[in-house]
């Protein structure tokens, strides 16, 4: 596993060993960044079941400036602080405005002040209809002020979530137990 693009691109990422998490392929956030380009300079993001935290961690590289990784595994929690060393490093820069919160992603917690401009949610797939109708509510609470916040959820083809206030508006993957990832945008009124 590599940072796909930007600054960073190249680098590889720790990812723990075992089963704890299941990272985005390189493929996959490809082609998610490659959907969401025009967002990324400068906003603000928020990492749920961060794992080894490849999502945050590429939009860092591709010109985000901070966001929050959410991941309960200490050992997941370990891999992402040492990936964000690696990615700073290599952008140069100082990463004043990111966090790494060993918590239940379930609650959505947001460390930083302000609001994250876009939302990675890639939990565990046997749990995402368990647990997304909760995720998407507590979303809602949180970004209730921003006016066009983005949630980008991966989740298996055969899945199909329609969450209150939210609308998908894109889907990437093809195929029902293949990785696939919803964009969604606030239903306005």
């Amino acid at each position: 596993m590599r940072i796909t693009g930007g600054q960073a691109r190249g680098i590889p990422l720790v990812t723990p060993k075992g089963d704890a998490v299941r990272p985005a392929t390189d493929g996959m956030r490809q082609a998610v960044f490659s959907s969401i380009a025009q967002r990324v300079p400068g906003a603000r993001f928020l990492d749920l079941f961060a794992g080894s935290g490849a999502y945050g961690l590429e939009a860092l590289s591709r010109g985000a400036s901070g966001g929050a990784w959410v991941e309960k595994n200490n050992k997941a929690a370990e891999c992402v602080r040492r990936n964000l060393v690696a990615v700073g490093k290599s952008l140069g820069r100082e990463l004043s405005d990111t966090a790494i919160s060993i918590a239940d992603a379930t609650h959505v917690p947001w460390p930083l002040s302000g609001l994250p401009d876009m939302v990675f949610v890639d939990p565990p797939y046997e749990i995402i209809e368990e647990v997304a109708p909760g995720i998407f509510a507590k979303l809602s609470d949180l970004l209730k002020s921003h006016p066009d916040p983005l949630v980008i959820f991966e989740m298996p083809g055969k899945i199909t979530l329609c969450p209150a206030g939210w609308t998908c508006v894109k889907r990437l993957g093809k195929g029902a137990h293949q990785p696939s990832v919803g964009f969604f945008l606030r239903v306005t009124t």
